[in-house]
């Protein structure tokens, strides 16, 4: 499931995460790093590698990872879901539309 892509870590990117998609927050970082150190077809990947596979900012996966962003846009959770090599709920659960990145709320305090 690995396939490399053009490299890409600036801020143009194919997927317009400006659009309403739905919001998805990861069910918890650590699951998503545990994820990345044995993926689908057992390799590991890095964030770097994660993020050009993937086509999401390396900063939105290391922001995922250390719990400063909790929530991404529908595309790219779909796309580092795929990436993995799990299905989508496996790291994301998705959130009402009216949440912003900024404010999804933590699942133990919700």
């Amino acid at each position: 499931m690995l396939h490399p892509s053009k490299q890409c870590n600036d801020l143009l990117h194919e997927v317009d995460v400006a659009t309403h998609a739905p919001l998805y927050k990861l069910v918890r970082p650590e699951v998503l790093r545990t994820l990345m150190e044995r993926t689908g077809t057992g390799a590991s990947v890095s964030v770097r590698e994660l993020a050009n596979i993937t086509r999401v900012p390396r900063s939105t996966i290391g922001a995922l990872l250390t719990g400063v962003q909790q929530a991404v846009q529908e595309p790219w959770a779909r796309a580092i879901a795929e990436a993995i090599g799990v299905d989508l709920l496996v790291l994301f659960a998705p959130v009402g539309r009216s949440i912003t990145l900024a404010a999804v709320p933590d699942a133990d305090t919700a």
